[in-house]
């Protein structure tokens, strides 16, 4: 048989009161119950806990023991709950950071350098990936994701609009006959992005050169004039290896969200992070709208 934490604090409540009926009310339960709930504990334990007379309810030795037990770990969950209340206060601790290689590769590092300025306590667990499962598995903490409305699980920030626009090397000659000219395109694991679908639509996919499933290696690909290709403009116009061969297109715009799990958003560290890149964002807006750069 096991103590379970429901029955220290019930040894506590009533060493503290000297009667059931004062357990009760410290407990926040009926007379009846704490009665029950003390035979029960007596019964399992096969000991007397309580002992009962006309001026109330004192501890036997075996009382006596399981209530130092219970002050003790009342004294560590306090200490406990003063660290995490401090923590969330000064926004300390570590936040688990799941975004994309663009962001990465584009403006969130220095974004996150400036965050770590003003944040000295907070430390970043930044992890790379397309998948949604690592936040929903509860993986990470948080997360940078494009797309739609965010699913009911979890609680969404949009941030910025993010426009995409057909790129190829700065070193290639010419503008680009989109039509005729080999491509780059996101393979299998991309098949969810809004740009597979719009290349294979309009028959580019079947000028594919080359395949990745980073939008990342995607954009040294085209950089390094294998073929066209579709990337954010907030990463490809910051990159003088590309030249724009088209202007932002519209269908494939998305939003930039920041994702957290509904239990978290109220802590400090979260909500440090949260309000720094919505700061943050907002004023790159032309970068992520593709305003920053004139066709070629």
């Amino acid at each position: 048989m096991r103590l379970r934490w429901d029955d220290l604090q019930l040894v506590l409540c009533v060493s503290r009161a000297g009667s059931f009926s004062g357990a009760a009310a410290g407990l926040g339960v009926s007379t009846p119950t704490v009665f029950r709930q003390a035979n029960d504990l007596e019964r399992r334990l096969g000991t007397r806990v309580f002992h009962r007379d006309t001026t109330g309810v004192t501890l036997t030795a075996a009382g006596r023991e399981a209530v130092a037990v219970a002050r003790k770990m009342e004294e560590e969950v306090g200490a406990l709950e003063a660290r995490i209340g401090d923590e969330d206060a000064e926004a300390a601790g570590t936040v688990r950071l799941a975004t994309v290689d663009t962001l990465v590769a584009g403006p969130l590092l220095p974004i996150l350098a400036r965050l770590r300025a003003v944040r000295p306590s907070l430390v970043l667990d930044v992890r790379v990936g397309v998948r949604m499962a690592d936040l929903r598995a509860r993986e990470v903490d948080a997360a940078l994701r494009a797309g739609g409305e965010p699913p009911e699980t979890l609680i969404g920030r949009k941030l910025c609009r993010i426009a995409v626009a057909i790129y190829r090397s700065s070193s290639a000659s010419g503008a680009g006959d989109v039509e005729s000219a080999a491509w780059v395109t996101p393979d299998e694991a991309l098949n969810h992005l809004a740009s597979a679908r719009w290349l294979r639509e309009r028959g580019h996919s079947a000028r594919s050169v080359m395949q990745t499933d980073s939008l990342h290696t995607l954009a040294h690909a085209v950089a390094n004039g294998i073929g066209l290709g579709i990337l954010p403009c907030y990463m490809a116009d910051l990159d003088p290896r590309l030249v724009r061969v088209s202007d932002p297109i519209d269908e494939l715009a998305g939003d930039l969200w920041f994702l957290t799990h509904p239990e978290l958003r109220a802590t400090a560290r979260l909500r440090a992070l949260s309000d720094h890149l919505a700061q943050e964002f907002g004023s790159l807006r032309p970068l992520f709208t593709g305003e920053t750069v004139i066709r070629a």
